[in-house]
């Protein structure tokens, strides 16, 4: 028997199903009214200002306040533009970041709720993890934080830009459970076991969002979340994009069923969202943490070597374009802190950023502080922008540049 058949039927061979020991178990908790004493209460939300209009009510508890805040935001419209992995395929049916953070919530909540955890802010989180990612994906999000590390020396990450689009640019007094579970959700690195945190006041929180600027990702990747509901978020976006992603790259021609070690092809997709939401309740369910099996953290571990193998370090569209995005990243950079510090109001920046931030912000009797740190304000500019966005803006500002065109009819 080859080495993929036998890890084949070692996939297929974990649970499919919980068990019945633990079926009947949540049956009679559910029963007896049993709450999971260590989910997020409504009553204990932390906000950074009291509003009247945050209020929890019985009918829009206040974490779903927080995923309604989210969704109506211009940053959440823009994820559907934000490539995931593959950014110059004329295939509409490849996944965009949009997709992803909707498909996280729903792993996150189904997991959520045989748990008994609060899944109104674990679909917040869900919905807002991802709303600090560049364009290009984690592509652009190299090349952003290469640049801030030449000019100031601080880092850039996704899920650091994530809150503070949240917290500082929309300033939609985001709670501070929504934000934590929103900057430890980098599911760039897995654990077996999730463990809280113990952060619990916003003071601990700030100091490790600072923290995250100066230092490098071996700090980030240790963060922990507060809550469980931000745990189950955490490994739910693994579980979202290990499997996708090699369903996209053989969507995209890049790579065919028959590629993967495991045999499963585009299937693993549909193994993994089934094994890891059984194995993950089977043995986390009623505990203090989420955790897995020993045999599921290995699995996830292999598959996602080879995603980074086969997929994401290959040498397809993206790859073969990696040295004129960084120009186009550094090119663009160079423009708008010139752009900047000539207050060129007729500039993009001023036009399509600071003035849609600078109302948005009105609103709340707040302003945009986009004069005391120049270079903060072409980031979060930057990182605001979409995949068609930025590239019409590159070629139009550098002719000399030249993106792949999408096109959905072959040329002869």
């Amino acid at each position: 028997m080859s080495e993929k058949n036998t890890l084949q039927d070692c996939l297929l061979s974990m649970p499919d199903a919980l068990s019945q020991d633990l079926v009947k178990r949540m049956g009679e908790d559910r029963q007896r009214g049993w709450v999971n004493p260590f989910r997020a209460q409504d009553d204990q939300v932390i906000r950074r200002e009291v509003r009247p209009g945050d209020a929890s009510s019985i009918w829009r508890p206040s974490y779903v306040r927080d995923a309604e805040k989210i969704l109506h935001l211009p940053a959440y419209s823009r994820l559907n533009g934000k490539t995931q992995v593959f950014s110059f395929r004329s295939n509409d049916d490849l996944s965009r970041r949009g997709l992803h953070v909707q498909l996280v919530a729903r792993i996150a909540r189904d997991i959520g709720r045989a748990l008994g955890l609060n899944c109104d802010l674990i679909e917040a989180i869900g919905l807002g993890h991802d709303l600090g990612h560049t364009p290009f994906g984690h592509a652009g999000e190299a090349q952003l934080n290469d640049i801030c590390k030449a000019r100031t020396g601080r880092s850039f990450f996704h899920n650091v830009h994530s809150v503070r689009v949240l917290d500082k640019l929309y300033g939609r007094n985001i709670s501070l459970q929504t934000l934590d579970g929103v900057l430890c959700h980098n599911g760039e690195y897995e654990q077996r076991v999730f463990e809280l945190s113990g952060t619990c006041d916003f003071d601990a929180f700030d100091r490790v969002v600072e923290q995250c600027y100066v230092r490098d990702f071996d700090y980030v990747k240790t963060l922990r979340p507060c809550t469980l509901e931000g745990c189950v978020v955490r490994i739910a976006d693994i579980i979202a994009y290990v499997g996708r992603d090699r369903q996209d790259a053989i969507e995209a021609g890049l790579l065919d069923e028959g590629a993967f070690e495991d045999g499963l092809g585009g299937r693993y997709n549909s193994w993994i969202l089934t094994r890891a939401s059984i194995d993950i309740v089977e043995h986390s369910y009623g505990k203090d943490r989420i955790e897995m099996s020993e045999e599921l953290f290995e699995e996830i571990r292999r598959a996602k070597r080879e995603n980074y193998a086969k997929i994401y370090n290959s040498t397809g569209i993206e790859e073969e374009h990696k040295a004129m995005m960084a120009r186009a990243f550094s090119l663009m950079y160079e423009h708008f802190l010139g752009d900047l510090k000539a207050r060129d109001t007729s500039s993009y920046i001023f036009r399509h950023h600071i003035a849609r931030i600078e109302k948005g912000l009105a609103y709340y009797g707040r302003s945009y502080d986009w004069q005391s740190d120049l270079d903060q304000t072409v980031v979060d500019y930057i990182a605001s922008m979409t995949d068609d966005y930025f590239t019409e803006l590159a070629c139009s500002l550098f002719p000399e540049l030249r993106f792949p065109r999408r096109t959905y009819i072959n040329e002869r």
